[in-house]
């Protein structure tokens, strides 16, 4: 085998050389501008032609290589002088064309890279999102609320899209950012080195975003590894957050984000918070303010001047704020404790306030009326019939939560045409502990179906959003069972208690028209939920307990059983009712308006001091045990 020849050498050079880019070809037309400079100049003075020394001769050279137009005042001069100027000229027109080009060239690739969206993120203690999904726009906007006291706030997001695609989408559906800057970048979440572009080492949290694909929990442990084990674990110091959609992959995801990440179960607290609510309508209104960032949140704070007290007097000792539990210097959160417990010195108030500004401790004497106080007992629970219409991956859940709440004796009926809900019924029927269970294989939108079932018959009803069709459809068929049981109550001249599931946020306005009792969004509830957990990793324990069927959790209660109606009554008051039931009281809900958004009658965090006519059917927003 012979050696390369100098020809082939010299050619293998020339291509590693020019496959170096735009810099390599404007090196090589430069190289080129000063031989044909050199060439001129030596030819000049060869035919006698050029005036002056060697530079003004190279300078001249050189002018008519940049500039066609200075070949114009050569007519005076000699033929030689003539001739040799024009082939340079015509060899300046080729470089300059061929400069031209390269540069224009370069800058198309330039702006071709800028679009793809590769450059790192200079940024600090900023919000990081990884995946891509109708989610992305809760959160952003929940956190352009949250960063609105901020001057520089960043929001560094990086998915497998377009980078301008994306960052066209986030202006068109969320317009104003405020304070907030939203930064996009392309790359794959579950990739090390993609991650590493937004800068997740100097972040204050990251929130993991599944897409729509097959499996999403695969996506989501697949981020967690490359986040928390991808080179990047001594670097990251922030706490990660991400929800699974099924409750079995849970170990795995949790295994995976290791003690960083703060990994919540989607289904399963969705299913929690459904049961809830079917047994006492208004609660996801609740929820839906503690989570986002627009009205009252969650607060943990150091109270000194509390150290040492009962918690039955630092209940009263915010008037703008309302308690709700403890998180002890070894991080054990405590919901509703015993108003007898006193603080200790690092233990943390939970609070529930509109901005943590408004948290003052306030050295006034409560206003208690006595004489308004009332103590009435509650009926003990009785057996319960409850119809679900529909059926998707969180029935088995919700059927599963709702024998931990009924009583004995209770009975539930499942009606639906999805095809897997049938094999899931029989599979759970003999794990139900109180109550029986039944299932007919029907399509909840027939009417003729849903007066056969005599819907008032039941002390609860829930309309669930299909998963084995669209969306949209799911949502549509949702409506038209509503609009049913609407007509059907109003014929009857009664009222169902109905809690429906949307699938999209956007259609829960449209359901208004159905005069449901109340509405979940699962999708938007989770983004909150992950949005809060992300700004303070502690309300993910705060959050479990108050969805947990154990423990104290929310509970609207009739607001006779707490103090006398029809008459003013400051909210100091009911708090002092409730805390002699052993209950903390942080709202009421006014029946009257339990249909006029956005509040629906809720009234989260009154301040204590004002006052108020309850009126029999309001409710008492309460902290207790059952």
């Amino acid at each position: 085998m012979t050696d390369p020849t100098f020809r082939q050498r010299a050619r293998y050079w020339f291509d590693n050389t020019m496959s170096k880019g735009t810099k390599a070809l404007i090196g090589w037309l430069t190289v080129i501008t000063m031989a044909l400079t050199a060439i001129g100049a030596a030819l000049l003075v060869a035919t006698a032609s050029g005036e002056g020394g060697v530079m003004e001769t190279l300078w001249t050279s050189f002018t008519h290589i940049l500039d066609a137009g200075t070949i114009t005042g050569d007519a005076d001069v000699g033929t030689p002088f003539m001739v040799i100027m024009f082939v340079t000229t015509i060899g300046g027109l080729v470089i300059l064309s061929s400069l031209v080009g390269v540069l224009t060239t370069g800058l198309d690739a330039k702006l071709e890279d800028l679009r793809k969206g590769r450059s790192f993120v200079v940024e600090k203690d900023h919000t990081v999102i990884l995946g891509w999904s109708d989610q992305v726009f809760i959160v952003i906007s929940e956190l352009v609320e949250a960063n609105e006291s901020e001057k520089h706030a960043c929001i560094a997001v990086l998915a497998d899209r377009d980078k301008v695609e994306m960052e066209d989408e986030i202006r068109t559906k969320l317009g104003d950012l405020k304070s907030t800057k939203v930064v996009c970048r392309t790359g794959d979440p579950a990739d090390p080195d993609d991650i590493a572009l937004v800068n997740p080492g100097q972040a204050k949290s990251i929130v993991l975003l599944t897409s729509d694909e097959d499996d999403p929990d695969a996506q989501l442990v697949r981020s967690l590894l490359a986040v928390t084990q991808g080179g990047q674990s001594e670097q990251i110091r922030c706490h990660v957050v991400g929800a699974v959609a099924e409750s079995r992959n849970l170990p795995a995801a949790r295994l995976a984000g290791g003690r960083m990440a703060h990994v919540v179960d989607a289904n399963d607290l969705m299913a929690r918070l459904m049961v809830q609510t079917c047994r006492q309508s208004g609660l996801s209104v609740v929820y839906t303010d503690l989570l986002d960032f627009g009205g009252d949140e969650i607060y943990m704070v150091d109270e000194p001047a509390l150290v040492g007290r009962p918690l039955g007097q630092a209940m009263h000792s915010y008037r703008t704020s309302s308690l709700i539990g403890v998180l002890t210097s070894e991080g054990v959160c405590h919901i509703n404790p015993p108003s007898s417990a006193q603080l200790q010195a690092g233990d943390k108030l939970i609070l529930i306030a509109a901005d943590d500004s408004a948290i003052v401790l306030d050295g006034s004497r409560p206003a208690i009326d006595e004489s308004a106080i009332v103590a009435r007992g509650e009926a003990g629970k009785r057996a319960e019939r409850t119809l679900v219409l529909g059926w998707n991956a969180r029935s088995g859940t919700i059927l599963e939560q709702l024998d931990q709440y009924v009583a004995t004796g209770s009975i539930t009926d499942v009606v639906t045409d999805h095809p897997d809900a049938a094999e899931a019924v029989r599979r759970i029927g003999p794990a139900m502990r109180v109550q029986g269970l039944n299932f007919k294989e029907d399509d909840p939108t027939d009417r003729r179906l849903l007066e056969s079932l005599a819907p008032g018959s039941y002390n609860h009803i829930i309309a669930l959003c299909s998963d084995h069709v669209d969306p949209k459809l799911a949502d549509s068929k949702t409506l038209v069972t509503l609009l049913h049981l609407r007509d059907m109550a109003q014929r009857a001249g009664t009222r169902f208690k109905v809690v429906s599931e949307m699938a999209d946020d956007r259609n829960r306005s449209l359901a208004q028209v159905t005069q449901a009792d109340d509405f979940i969004v699962s999708d938007k509830l989770i983004s909150l939920l992950l949005t809060q957990t992300a700004e303070n990793p502690h309300l993910s324990a705060v959050f479990a307990q108050l969805f947990s069927p154990e423990g104290s959790e929310i509970y609207l209660k009739p607001c006779e059983h707490y103090v006398r109606t029809g008459v003013p009554v400051n909210f100091y008051t009911v708090a002092e009712s409730a805390r002699r039931r052993g209950e903390l009281a942080i709202g009421y809900r006014q029946a009257a308006l339990a249909q006029r958004a956005p509040d629906y009658g809720v009234v989260l965090n009154p301040d204590k001091a004002a006052q108020a006519v309850l009126q029999p059917g309001d409710k008492i927003i309460v902290l207790a045990e059952d």
